[in-house]
């Protein structure tokens, strides 16, 4: 690797500071939120707890004294989440909490532990204050204000409502203040004024209630604190801006293209002449690929996409970029890199059909041709416009829906002259009937890179994605086109280590995981279907800040991807 400059060990010392600062108080948030759940527990502390009523309060203040403890105590185990990320609203609530615990313990005469460690810990925030600069989600405090609200209310209703149908299960006539009384303080796991004749019944209101209490603190205190996702939207200028730096230095990075997605966002270098496109996913800013633009403006627009990072509290990655993308990575942001794969990238000078190297490829292309297929090789902006529209709609049915996978190497959109006239479709027929296509994105001004293999789930004739390649590279030429990429295989030289003679016990196993893997996901697959066409392996690499990030980079990646990650019906839920 090359060596840091000044400014990158700097950066790098800040970093590590403001994450051992946020570590601290994140650990001391627990252990202070624990101690104050656990010392609720004890015997002696319960009774500790009644002079409380030495300052003229109701006899039912202890109770409710304890409730608002313990949701103290549970709220600062929840706000270390958010200090971790250094996140500036996660301070606040988290110094507003201590102060109230304080004060609790004080009055109640609580435990001397619990309130030294919420002591200190109080100190700490109010020392360290300046680390914890992360902004809030925009939307966090109306949306958090909302299902707290929306959860108290369910919650309210739904006892009263019961306490109304089954007037036969209390004591007496209840009036309606008491039952709206006993309701309300349902929500905080506290008794109200109304009597049950069977303790079931009480028992299933108390904990309907407290369990809509709870749901309220921990939504609300979600929606508060979630690192923020903007809206997935790449805006016109931004796309121009792409556009001409792809248009000056396109040629770098077969995945540039890939960053006019419309649900990336892009930062760009003070100068403009570099950018990297992004997209936010559970609190993880994924970038793919190299910068876009000039080698020289790389630095500037690496400072200002970790700036934005630590601006709101996300965790930086990059997918999918090359090995001098990486060197640039570590030297400029001080993030380390991890080999995540190689790229198959095929020289069409090179590339023939002839020889024995090539003969599984040459016998599907020739069972497919003798099956009746043809195929077609066009730019977009040379195939009519209803042409394109029915194409669309095949890949759409063959899809079986909008779900669709890829990230770093998916564009989102199919047959689009409009937004991307210089794609080349590859579509095969047979019968008059079209039976799959592949379409690649421009790679500069002289190579492809592949971006859509779809087919119809019907044929059954093997080979058909071997015969539209293989009419691909044999029309470069006439497309003016020297390279083409192909798919992108994961964790392929850890295959191809764990198959050489004389592999280690490790390689061995790790290549024994990858292909049980591969019967969910496509790794093994994938390797075997790009190794087919002789091409030069080109490594890419992740690059994470944290190895404590990688889970949750790897959860954001795969929801990204469209192989998983959060649930979606959990998030449609969450909106709501």
């Amino acid at each position: 690797m090359d060596r840091p400059t000044a400014a990158a060990v700097e950066g790098r010392f800040a970093r590590w500071r403001g994450r051992r600062t946020a570590r601290v108080v994140t650990w001391a948030a627990r252990v202070a939120g624990l101690l104050t759940i656990l010392s609720l527990l004890t015997p002696l502390l319960r009774r500790r707890l009644q002079p409380a009523t030495w300052f003229g309060l109701p006899p039912e203040a202890p109770l409710v004294g304890s409730v608002v403890v313990a949701t103290l105590g549970v709220g600062l185990m929840m706000l270390a989440t958010g200090l971790r990320r250094r996140k500036r609203r996660a301070w606040q609530l988290a110094v507003v909490a201590c102060v109230l615990l304080v004060v609790s313990h004080v009055v109640g005469r609580h435990a001397l532990v619990p309130t030294v460690v919420v002591l200190v810990l109080l100190v700490g925030l109010l020392l360290t204050r300046r680390e914890f600069t992360a902004l809030p989600d925009p939307v966090g405090p109306l949306a958090a204000v909302r299902v707290v609200v929306q959860m108290l209310l369910g919650g309210f209703a739904v006892v009263t409502l019961l306490l109304l149908v089954r007037p036969s299960l209390l004591e007496g006539r209840p009036s309606t203040g008491e039952i709206l009384a006993q309701s309300a303080l349902s929500l905080v796991g506290v008794s109200g004024p109304v009597q049950f004749r069977v303790t079931w019944f009480d028992d299933l209101t108390a904990v309907l209630g407290l369990t809509f209490g709870i749901a309220a603190l921990v939504l609300g205190g979600y929606f508060l604190l979630r690192s923020a996702e903007p809206r997935r939207t790449l805006t016109d200028d931004d796309a121009e801006r792409i556009r001409a730096l792809l248009a000056r230095h396109g040629r770098a990075d077969s995945l540039g293209y890939f960053a006019l997605r419309p649900d990336k966002a892009v930062v760009f270098s003070p100068s403009g002449k570099a950018a990297v496109p992004h997209r936010v996913v559970a609190g993880v800013a994924l970038a793919s690929g190299d910068p876009l633009g000039d080698v020289e403006a790389w630095p500037g627009a690496i400072t200002e996409f970790l700036a934005s990072c630590r601006r709101y509290g996300w965790v930086p990655a990059v997918l999918g970029c090359s090995e001098a993308g990486a060197r640039v990575w570590a030297r400029e942001g001080g993030l380390d890199a991890l080999e995540l794969g190689d790229e198959a990238v095929v020289d069409v000078a090179t590339f023939s059909l002839q020889g024995r190297s090539m003969r599984t490829v040459r016998q599907a292309v020739s069972r497919v041709r003798r099956a009746g297929y043809d195929t077609t090789v066009r730019r977009l902006s040379d195939i009519p416009a209803e042409e394109l529209e029915q194409l669309r709609e095949l890949v759409a049915r063959w899809r079986g829906g909008p779900a669709e996978r890829g990230f770093s190497m998916a564009l989102s959109r199919t047959a689009d002259a409009a937004a991307d006239p210089d794609a080349v479709l590859v579509v095969a027929t047979a019968e008059g009937e079209t039976r799959g296509l592949l379409q690649f994105v421009p790679w500069g001004s002289d190579g492809l890179s592949l971006d859509v293999m779809v087919r119809d789930p019907a044929v059954p004739d093997n080979g058909l994605n071997e015969l539209l390649i293989a009419d691909l590279l044999g029309a470069c030429r006439g497309l003016e086109v020297d390279r083409v990429s192909l798919n992108f295989a994961v964790f392929r030289s850890a295959l191809e280590r764990g198959e050489k003679i004389g592999a280690g016990p490790v390689a061995r196993l790790w290549a024994r995981l990858l292909r049980t893997a591969s019967r969910w996901w496509q790794i093994e697959t994938l390797y075997r279907f790009n190794a087919r066409f002789g091409p030069v392996w080109v490594p890419r690499f992740l690059v994470f800040d944290a190895v404590r990030d990688l889970p949750r980079i790897a959860v954001a990646a795969f929801e990204a991807e469209g192989y998983g990650g959060r649930p979606p019906a959990l998030l449609r839920l969450l909106r709501r």
